[in-house]
């Protein structure tokens, strides 16, 4: 089996994958990420994206389209980072340490980032609060109820799966940051483009601590385009909900019981994880577990050519 990184544990890692169960990256059919397996199919960037410094120009192109996207409060500023972790390694140093409550079981790197910060990771009388809103592993929604802390993070990466749900008119009340992921809802994770949507004085500090030119060229050509094109994301989340339930049907029938998830990641409980992952791995197909749990299962969407591979593996 692999090494675990009690830490900051991710899905992916098919370098090791491959070491252990054979096969090259490109033999493999990786299920253990949450991004979507349909990428959006952008048009090539310009030659200057490339060669050229970033201007203000495309950055406030971005900006703009991300503003309307995401229906941001006129009063909320939009700052793009160069992925998402970027941003949630900083985020921490807006803020003295103190005690920030992040429910679990949740994705782990903003407790590693706080707890890296000097923060003490507590529900009790927390100074600051994270929310992955929807939770990433069990897909949980949180609600504008459930904001109590000064300093609210609420993480929306897989929140355009489900955009009436999501937080981001809190975006302007000077005490709450809102995160979204361009990697997973559009599949271009190697792009490395997130943004971070909150009150000027909180986005003018870490734009600073992000330094000049944060994102690229491409990423900012690329982004904008994206964003621009409501339809397409209208027939994602009809496609990616009708996949959602296909992949269920298939687990289901194999044994597993639907415990959570969202329409990109759906998750299984199992009666032995460990050994669900290796099973399907001797397919070359690849899954995620965790360290904390012996029987959860977590389980991406295939591409259109996958669907064969997996009901043939399960």
């Amino acid at each position: 089996m692999l090494r675990s990184h009690e830490k900051r544990d991710h899905g992916g890692g098919l370098d090791e994958a491959a070491r252990i169960f054979g096969g090259t990256r490109s033999d493999w059919l990786d299920l253990s990420t949450g991004i979507n397996a349909t990428p959006y199919p952008f048009t090539h960037p310009p030659a200057d994206a490339w060669t050229d410094l970033p201007d203000s120009g495309a950055y406030d192109a971005l900006n703009d389209a991300a503003r309307r996207f995401w229906d941001v409060p006129d009063a909320a500023a939009v700052l793009a980072t160069p992925g998402l972790s970027a941003a949630i390694a900083q985020i921490p140093r807006l803020a003295p340490p103190g005690r920030v409550n992040i429910p679990t079981p949740t994705y782990n790197e903003h407790a590693a980032s706080f707890a890296a910060a000097g923060w003490q990771v507590s529900d009790e009388n927390p100074t600051a609060q994270v929310l992955v809103h929807p939770n990433n592993p069990d897909g949980y929604v949180w609600r504008k109820t459930d904001l109590t802390a000064p300093l609210r993070i609420i993480d929306e990466s897989f929140c355009d799966l489900m955009p009436d749900r999501s937080l981001i008119d809190h975006a302007a009340d000077g005490r709450t940051l809102v995160l979204k992921s361009f990697g997973k809802f559009w599949g271009l994770a190697g792009l490395r483009l997130g943004f971070v949507i909150g009150s000027n004085d909180h986005i003018e500090r870490l734009a600073s601590m992000l330094g000049p030119w944060p994102v690229s060229g491409p990423a900012l050509s690329i982004g904008t385009e994206a964003l621009a094109d409501v339809d397409w994301a209208t027939a994602q989340r009809a496609s990616l909900q009708t996949d959602a339930a296909r992949i269920d049907r298939l687990f289901t029938d194999a044994g597993a019981t639907v415990t959570g998830g969202t329409d990109l990641f759906r998750l299984y409980t199992v009666d032995n994880a460990a050994a669900w992952q290796e099973r399907l791995a001797t397919h070359q197909i690849w899954t995620r577990i965790f360290p904390y749990s012996g029987t959860w299962l977590r389980v991406g969407l295939p591409p259109a050519s996958g669907w064969d591979r997996l009901e043939a593996a399960l």
